[in-house]
């Protein structure tokens, strides 16, 4: 798959994504940890940066700045996506439930790769 086609997919991924924040932002603000302050917040703050930077990754001058933007979100949002599991645990939720949220936790680490590799900046 050709690297354009690679990038709009993952811009794609991101735009939704902070989209879904703000027309869904009760499902962001129930798996995000206790500990955590200024829920609603945080919710909106990381649906704008997701949407900034899905255009940044799309924007070739921007595109690297956007890849470790999406970098420290995609590590930021890690508490968020334990939070999930934990919470499926604690409510005994069915095992492919409880396997597919502990699959994405590996996953997570396979986007970070994946925005890595699409973001960096063309050899001179």
């Amino acid at each position: 798959m050709a690297l354009s086609v690679q990038r709009m997919l993952l811009a794609t991924f991101f735009i939704v994504g902070g989209l879904l924040h703000f027309v869904f932002p009760a499902a962001y603000i129930g798996i995000m940890p206790a500990w955590l302050p200024w829920h609603p917040e945080l919710v909106l703050l990381s649906g704008a940066a997701e949407i900034a930077g899905g255009i940044g990754v799309l924007t070739p001058m921007l595109r690297h700045v956007a890849g470790i933007g999406l970098i420290s979100l995609s590590i930021a949002v890690l508490p968020a996506n334990v939070q999930m599991l934990l919470n499926a645990l604690a409510l005994a939720k069915p095992f492919w439930i409880l396997a597919l949220l502990g699959l994405r936790l590996p996953l997570q680490l396979l986007l970070i790769i994946a925005i890595w590799r699409l973001t960096q900046p063309r050899p001179v």
